[in-house]
């Protein structure tokens, strides 16, 4: 026999309609980003791992400082290897009065090979082909003339170098740059034209058999590194499993997915929530209704699949028509984010049950145990009480005793405690539609101040890193000592800057004692570091370590970093008078030849952490503010709509009695407004002590560096405001409801 029950629905839906449409168009968009997204993200993490082997990725790569020679190749390749001449040159690109720097490759069809994007590959000598990023965030058009170190080419097309995924122009930056840096082909004939003293001598391997995990490659690479080393200065040495600039991307499009995935579930969960109050508001209503049938023969059952159909139903066509938005829209904007932060080569869409599991199974079933677990609670009690309406779960209802306030204060204050639970999720969902609000919000002023805090502490306008000591005649340059360490934790190695600075400096605002150490202050900050703590620091292709004892700490965001004077230094690293490592200086140093300069600092180098993020991330933090606020909104509105319609009887009482719209609202809506600004107080202040916790974690494993957080003071006033203004837009339509009560209500269900 049909269960009449269901001829219920339709008329349940069409009675709560508006509700029922907010959450049914809320979970569309929310299912639908987050289904894009894994469609996206699983298609471009196949994408980059089928690279590997599709364009022959290398398992490393070492830099000589001179070429090398017959005798030292042999040698390497008979540790199990072959070698691969990868040489390149680094050039500077003027557009628009900025100026920028291309790494300029031949065109590698052996390994790490290149997918070209748009156009073509450059088949004169005056065409080259530029990566894609770097092209569209430098404002680059294919068939555009390119003027590079003074020479002008034509940009034939747009490329991905497969092992430049994440452009870094060095494997222990902080962040990659791919507004400032830029990878590029050329014909092999322009290649050969360029001046050799300039070349950098690099050299990919691939291994002859590939180590089965990255421990055993760990051992490879160290006994490789050492055989590389007796055949010629080494200026870098690289291994797959520490490029950032090949590993960066994949791992960082994995941790993506968990975050949107979780996020996903808790706007569930509180959707979840905000279902059972309304069907327990409704089971309250139907009471006599209930009673009834479970005198007629109804079971349990029967009752609790009645009142869970809808959510369950709701949940399933949004997840359904959210899967279909997904697939198709959804996901094409999540590509293009994906495309804005990574030079990706070409990818194809990869249809896979997992995202469907995810984005419909999961939410359904979450959906069914809250639900029906905050609803059965109350169908367990027997039909009497149903008919009787003694739905209190305590044996004695006894209201709690107020203090004496004026009439209003203490309806109002009645009113809150009749509907706790709900003002308790209404809570728990504006607390966390703060969180992201307060996240979306503080990351560009974040970015903002590091770049400020940067710039104000940064030891010189240039910062020279010689390959050997060189004179200047240039009055204003001040020589310094520097090496290059690695802090070896358990999340991975960490360059550390350690500075010998002269007891006389006019750049360094730090003025170590003779045997001082003082550290930046990120880098106690993310390592929980004090004074009189012991770390190890070693040098990078050697077993030298050094013990560094803290003596204090010293403001300097720029990098993690360690600052003594020249004579600790030289004691520490035993390094001969008159030796030093470069020059601090505000002007552009003119007679030095740039072959003899390893790397020159500038406040471009510095900033690049700030300016990538702002640029790959930017839009990201615009969307956790729409839909912080847009969930705040949808929050807002449903449960004050269920708290005005779980108080329709007493509301149509007290206009019989003779009370004004206008006092109505006084007795009802202030209620809520007073809970709203507690609620929005309290979750600003558990908002700020939650991020500080996920930044921390965050932060330390997402990046190399540091940088500190900082939440601008207009942040949370802006947000008691924009909370407050979303919620008296809410309001008017509560209004607006209150006025539609009609008296006739309350005489409807008198007992």
């Amino acid at each position: 026999m049909k269960n009449p029950l269901w001829k219920r629905l339709p008329k349940e839906l069409a009675a709560d309609l508006g509700k029922y449409l907010v959450i049914f168009l809320f979970m569309i968009l929310s299912i639908g980003f987050v289904s894009g997204f894994l469609v996206a993200g699983k298609s471009m993490i196949a994408t980059y791992d089928e690279s590997f082997d599709k364009y022959n990725i290398e398992n490393g790569n070492f830099e000589y400082k001179d070429e090398a020679s017959s005798e030292a190749k042999r040698a390497i390749e008979d540790e199990g290897v072959k070698l691969y001449e990868n040489y390149y040159y680094e050039k500077i690109v003027k557009k628009d009065g900025d100026e920028s720097i291309l790494r300029i490759f031949k065109n590698r069809t052996d390994v790490d090979k290149v997918c070209l994007m748009e156009g073509a590959f450059p088949a004169a000598e005056d065409e080259i082909a530029i990566d894609r990023m770097y092209a569209e965030n430098n404002g680059i058009k294919v068939g555009e003339d390119l003027s590079v170190d003074g020479q002008t080419y034509k940009v034939s097309g747009f490329v991905a170098l497969s092992d430049y995924s994440a452009l870094f122009q060095n494997n222990n930056d902080t962040m990659f740059d791919s507004v400032l840096f830029g990878v590029a082909i050329v014909t092999d004939e322009r290649f050969e034209s360029f001046d050799k003293g300039l070349m950098h001598y690099s050299y990919a391997w691939i291994y002859d058999d590939e180590p089965e995990d990255e421990k055993a490659e760990k051992d490879v690479s160290d006994d490789l590194a050492k055989v590389i080393s007796q055949y010629g200065e080494v200026e870098k040495f690289i291994p797959r499993y520490t490029n950032q600039a090949i590993n960066f991307t994949g791992e960082d499009m994995g941790g993506d997915s968990i975050m949107v995935e979780t996020l996903l579930y808790i706007i569930i969960v509180i959707m979840a929530f905000i279902f059972a109050i309304t069907i327990n508001n409704t089971i309250v209503k139907e009471a006599g209704t209930i009673g009834t049938l479970r005198a007629s023969g109804y079971t349990r059952g029967e009752l609790l699949a009645h009142y869970i159909s809808l959510p369950i139903l709701v949940t399933f066509v949004a997840a359904v028509i959210g899967n279909v938005l997904g697939y198709t829209v959804f996901k094409n904007v999540c590509v293009a984010m994906y495309y804005g932060s990574y030079s990706l080569t070409k990818y194809v869409t990869k249809w896979n049950a997992e995202a469907f599991v995810k984005t419909t199974v999961i939410p359904i079933v979450l959906m069914l145990v809250i639900t029906a677990w905050m609803i059965y609670s109350k169908l367990r009690m027997s039909p009497l009480r149903f008919i009787r309406r003694d739905l209190s779960k305590s044996k004695r209802k006894k209201a709690v005793k107020l203090p004496h306030f004026r009439f209003f204060t203490r309806f109002r204050i009645r009113v809150i405690l009749q509907n706790l639970p709900s003002y308790i999720v209404l809570f728990i969902g504006v607390t966390f539609a703060i969180v992201l609000l307060m996240f979306g919000m503080m990351m560009s002023p974040l970015l903002k101040h590091y770049q400020d805090e940067t710039l104000d502490n940064m030891l010189a306008d240039y910062q020279y890193v010689l390959k050997m000591p060189v004179e200047t005649e240039n009055k204003d340059a001040e020589k310094y000592l520097v090496t290059s360490l690695i802090y070896k934790t358990d999340i991975r190695d960490e360059e550390v800057m350690v500075y010998g600075i002269s007891d006389d400096s006019k750049y360094s605002k730090v003025q170590p004692a003779d045997g001082e150490m003082l550290i930046s202050d990120g880098l106690r900050d993310k390592y929980k570091l004090k004074n009189g703590d012991t770390i190890t620091l070693d040098k990078e292709y050697s077993s030298d370590s050094y013990k560094i004892k803290v003596s204090g700490v010293c403001t300097y965001p720029a990098a993690l970093a360690v600052f003594m004077n020249e004579k600790t230094y030289r004691e520490m690293f035993d390094v001969e008078e008159g030796y030093f490592s470069g020059y601090f200086s505000n002007e552009k140093l003119t007679d030095i030849d740039e072959k003899l300069i390893a790397t020159v600092v500038t406040e471009e180098d510095l900033t690049k952490v700030s300016r990538q993020l702002d640029r790959s991330m930017g839009q990201m933090f615009y969307m956790f503010e729409v839909f912080a606020l847009a969930m705040f909104m949808l929050m807002v509105y449903l449960l004050t709509k269920l708290i005005i319609e779980r108080n329709t009887i007493s509301i149509s009482m007290v206009k019989i009695l003779g009370y004004e719209n206008k006092e109505i609202n006084k007795l009802y809506l202030s209620a809520t407004t007073w809970v709203m600004a507690v609620c929005v107080i309290l979750g600003i202040i558990l908002s700020q002590v939650a991020i500080s916790g996920i930044y921390y974690v965050m932060m330390k494993e997402a990046i190399s560096g540091w940088m500190t957080i900082y939440i601008a003071p207009y942040i949370y006033p802006a947000i008691f405001i924009l909370a407050m203004a979303a919620y008296g837009i809410i309001a008017v339509f509560q209004v607006k409801r209150i006025k539609r009560i009609p008296m006739d209500e309350a005489l409807k269900n008198v007992e």
